[in-house]
């Protein structure tokens, strides 16, 4: 499954770094990806058409240091 949750962010345009992302995986190999600020801004799709290009909510996640 991991392997599938690296697919869809690697072909999510934005989503696919952005913080707001959040990633639903199914039990049967299928993987959403949900926008977190469509709960609280009807702006934003909640299952937004990928990959996105341009979106005014795009945070990107921190940088992680190993």
């Amino acid at each position: 499954m991991t392997d599938r949750l690296v697919h869809v962010r690697e072909n999510a345009g934005l989503c696919g770094s952005c913080l707001h992302a959040v990633l639903r995986p199914t039990r049967r190999d299928t993987v959403y990806l949900r926008c977190a600020l469509a709960g609280t801004d009807a702006r934003y799709a909640k299952y937004p058409r990928l990959p996105v290009v341009r979106c005014d909510g795009y945070l990107p996640e921190p940088a992680t240091t190993a």
